[in-house]
């Protein structure tokens, strides 16, 4: 009888277990993200920025929270908590690494130049100028005064004297992007427009006047495979991860479920 009764506990126990199984699955795979957590993540957000995050900042930073919760979940399917309790996204990264190890570190020559013809333009070597100037500026009636010491200069021969510049008179091997970001659009398109060893201006920057002697010109060029081929390696590598990663988030997203409050205040 006492036996009878055991056995029919038992039993019990087990359909007991499988039930909470069941019901619990559909659960483990939905990610609550409460107000508190939404409150948090923005806050951290604006604190490293120093400002509120746009629309499509805030859909960024969510679908972050939930990439890293899929894979901290996975993570602890695998039991890789075991040997290392520590943070989620130590165990997200953890399981982000498992997945980049399955990706070859030695690529073909072919998968190599077809990676590097998919992608030439980004190891284009732009165009180079290397300039000098006299500055003005445009707090001193800028644009008179390099207009009058230009005229001296070409009239007379009188020595270009201007104000001290912040970032120095000489410049060499500037790229158009270098140049814009010291100097301004303006002054950009006057450089790429002036006659090689010729003084021209004034000429507008974002600072005020400059009178500008352009000394050389490098074209732009696409070096040979041979010559960047470590750097196609390493680019190779880490779009073959990142896409790895991609894959297995995107193959294991649908099973779970994203829960936030559709009344919270963003």
């Amino acid at each position: 009888m006492n036996l009878r009764i055991l056995v029919f506990f038992v039993i019990g126990l087990f359909i007991f277990i499988l039930d909470i199984g069941f019901n619990s699955e559909q659960d483990s795979k939905d990610i609550y993200i409460s107000d508190q957590e939404l409150t948090s993540l923005l806050s951290a957000w604006q604190s490293q920025v120093g400002r509120p995050p746009s629309d499509e900042e805030i859909v960024n930073i969510i679908n972050n929270f939930v990439q890293e919760e899929i894979l901290y979940r996975e993570a602890l399917l695998l039991d890789l908590d075991q040997e290392d309790r520590i943070i989620k996204r130590r165990l997200a990264q953890k399981i982000t690494f498992l997945k980049q190890e399955t990706i070859p570190d030695d690529p073909s020559q072919k998968e190599l130049e077809k990676f590097f013809e998919q992608n030439k333009n980004n190891y284009y070597v732009p165009a180079t100028y290397s300039f000098s100037h006299h500055y003005f500026s445009k707090e001193s009636s800028a644009k008179e005064k390099a207009a009058k010491a230009f005229n001296d200069y070409q009239t007379h021969g009188a020595e270009l004297k201007g104000d001290p510049f912040f970032l120095g008179k000489n410049f060499y091997q500037n790229s158009a992007d270098e140049i814009k970001k010291n100097f301004g659009e303006l002054f950009f398109l006057a450089i790429e427009n002036l006659t090689l060893n010729e003084w021209s201006g004034p000429h507008e920057s974002a600072f005020g006047e400059h009178i500008i002697l352009l000394k050389e010109v490098t074209a732009g060029f696409s070096p040979p495979l041979e010559k960047v081929l470590l750097r196609v390696q390493q680019d190779y590598l880490l779009q073959a991860q990142d896409k790895a990663i991609t894959e297995y988030i995107n193959k294991i997203r649908s099973q779970y479920r994203v829960i936030i409050n559709p009344d919270y205040q963003f």
